[in-house]
Formats: C-alpha cells, sequence, structure tokens
C-alpha cells in the first residue's frame, strides 16, 4: 500500500534547480508581485528587473479573456494561457500556471510554435531550455532543415547555370561566338510570328575557299573570325548575326525594311571585309556577297521563303561580280 503521508510531503526545491528545470517560470506572490523568474525570462525581458512588479502590468494574459485578476488566475489553474508582454506584443508565450507552497502562484512559460523566431530574436541556446525540453531537438531540426534548403538552392543554382551554359552553347558557334543555324532558326522563326517588319541579309565570302588552301585552315579559321567582329561592327546589338555553313552567314535585322538603309549597311560589310587581314606574317584577302530580302514583299513572312529569296539574290550578287549587293524581289 502507498504511503499516504507520502503524497502530502511538499517537494522543496532549490532555486538553482528551478531555474534548471523551468528556465521560464515566474513566481507570483499572492498579490500578484513577481518574486522570482528564470534566466531564459531575464534574457527575453533584455535585463530589464522584474521582480517586484505587478504581473498584471508586465503580461497581458491573451487567452482566455477575463484573466485580470489572481482571483481569475488561480481559477485557470493547470489551463493553458496564451500571453504576451505588455507593450511588446510580438513577444508570445504558452503557460500553465499552478499554485505553489503557499499562497503564490507558479507559471511555467515556453513560446510555443514560435520559438524558432524566438531563438533569433532573443539569441537563445540550448542552454536556455530545460534538458528534456524537446524544444532542443526541434531547434536541431530546423537548424538541418535550413541547411539542406540552403545547399538545396545551391545546388540548383548550379544546375540552372549548368543548364543555360549547355542551351548557350548549343544554340552558338563555337569559332566565332555568333548564332549558329539551330538559333537562328528558332529567332528567325519568333520574329516572323511577332509579324514585326524585319529586313533579312544571306552573306557569303569570296574567295574564302583560296585562304583555306594556301594557308590553311588555321588561317581559315582566323578570317571568320575577324568576319565576325567585323559583322558585330557594322551591325546593332538588337540584329540576330548567325554563321550558318562554313563561310556563310545570315543577319536578321528587326524594324529595318528600307532597302537604301539595308543597302547602306550591306555596304559597310563589303567594304569592312574587303580590308587585308594579317595572319602570321601573310595576308588574307577576301571579300562577301550579300543577298537580300525584307518581310514587308510577303502576306505573310515565312522564314523558310525568305531564306531562299536571299540566297537567290545572293547568286545575283556573285553572277554580277562579286562584292556586291542585291535585293530580291517578287517582282523580279
Amino acid at each position: 500500500m502507498p504511503d499516504g503521508g507520502a503524497r502530502n510531503r511538499r517537494l522543496m526545491l532549490q532555486p538553482d534547480s528551478v531555474d534548471r528545470l523551468m528556465p521560464m517560470h515566474l513566481h507570483l506572490s499572492a498579490q500578484g508581485r513577481i518574486i522570482g523568474y528564470g534566466p531564459t525570462l531575464k534574457k527575453v525581458a533584455a535585463g530589464k528587473p522584474l521582480i517586484g512588479k505587478s504581473f498584471f502590468e508586465v503580461f497581458l494574459i491573451r487567452r482566455p479573456a477575463g484573466v485580470l485578476t489572481m482571483a481569475d488566475l488561480s481559477l485557470r489553474q493547470g489551463s493553458r494561457l496564451y500571453l504576451s508582454l505588455c507593450g511588446r506584443e510580438e513577444v508570445e508565450f504558452r503557460a500553465v500556471a499552478m499554485p505553489d507552497h503557499g499562497a503564490g502562484i507558479v507559471l511555467n512559460l515556453s513560446f510555443g510554435i514560435a520559438v524558432v523566431d524566438a531563438v533569433r530574436a532573443h539569441g537563445l541556446t540550448d542552454a536556455d531550455f530545460a534538458p528534456t525540453d524537446l524544444t532542443v531537438e526541434l531547434l536541431y531540426l530546423v537548424e538541418a532543415k535550413h541547411a539542406v534548403l540552403e545547399e538545396l538552392k545551391k545546388l540548383n543554382l548550379r544546375l540552372e547555370g549548368a543548364r543555360s551554359e549547355a542551351e548557350e552553347k548549343a544554340l552558338t558557334d563555337p569559332l566565332t561566338g555568333l548564332s549558329n543555324r539551330r538559333a537562328l532558326d528558332v529567332r528567325l522563326a519568333a520574329v516572323c510570328r511577332a509579324q514585326a517588319p524585319f529586313g533579312l541579309m544571306h552573306l557569303d565570302l569570296d574567295h574564302f575557299k583560296a585562304v583555306n588552301d594556301t594557308l590553311g585552315h588555321a588561317a581559315g579559321d582566323h578570317v571568320l573570325r575577324v568576319v565576325a567582329d567585323v559583322l558585330r561592327v557594322e551591325t546593332r546589338t538588337s540584329d540576330i548575326i548567325a554563321r550558318v555553313g562554313g563561310d556563310e552567314f545570315v543577319i536578321v535585322l528587326p524594324g529595318m525594311v528600307d532597302r537604301s538603309a539595308l543597302h547602306h549597311v550591306a555596304q559597310r560589310i563589303i567594304a569592312g571585309l574587303r580590308r587585308p587581314i594579317p595572319f602570321e606574317g601573310q595576308v588574307c584577302q577576301i571579300g562577301a556577297s550579300i543577298g537580300m530580302t525584307v518581310s514587308t514583299q510577303y502576306p505573310v513572312p515565312e522564314a523558310e521563303k525568305m531564306l531562299a529569296d536571299a540566297d537567290t539574290a545572293l547568286y545575283a550578287a556573285k553572277r554580277a561580280g562579286r562584292a556586291q549587293a542585291r535585293m530580291w524581289s517578287r517582282l523580279a
């Protein structure tokens, strides 16, 4: 049989033991004055002294409503209470109140689901919680989750960067850095769908084969890189320049359908490519022939049709003696 007298024995603990077991406790006198509180609450109070102050001047019981006196609080012993600091409603607590061995009340507080924010706001560590408090494990889980999420974010950024780099490489001519045929097809189709006016040039180098045959492919590669630089200089940043074959290039010029303006750009390109290109003590001499068309010549611009017509105009320029620019016309 259990010792009936044992249940009547009062459990007496030293203040240090209470602080360790309940680092967020509040000890109230019968008059509702704070006569003791745990070290974690001291941190939350930012060092402001609480001893001797009325509990109801420091804390607001938000739920249940109507708990305004010690008598009200005594009636709520053992029930869950929701508190906040007066004037600092963002600091919220959960609490349970129980009578002490005298006429006072002891409240044990916790942060509830706001514990993560509280830890960051008040610089708390695991030493600020009772050793058996699951908050410590929760904090470890939250930190582990945060670390995993950060690593996943970094991995996603690396993967996205790698994907963008791969896509860029797939759409770029590796020798010249210009767009390749695949990129041209995609962007030209988009320009046609937009139904905005644009001009189209098909450029073919003159005498390029002679450079490869006499000076070798290294010289030919150097010439192609110089050609790319000239095309960039003589066009706008909004224009699309693509290398579509060994020595063939296509230029899409959004908004440019004036024939004289297109001829002017073509003549600048032809003049720029006529200049001698030094290579390892030798001189490479090339030229360029250009065929052109404009989207306004078509009821509905189609990429394949326009490229074919520009190609027709290009061969007309070749037949005219090379280093020429010719405009295709549906009336021709």
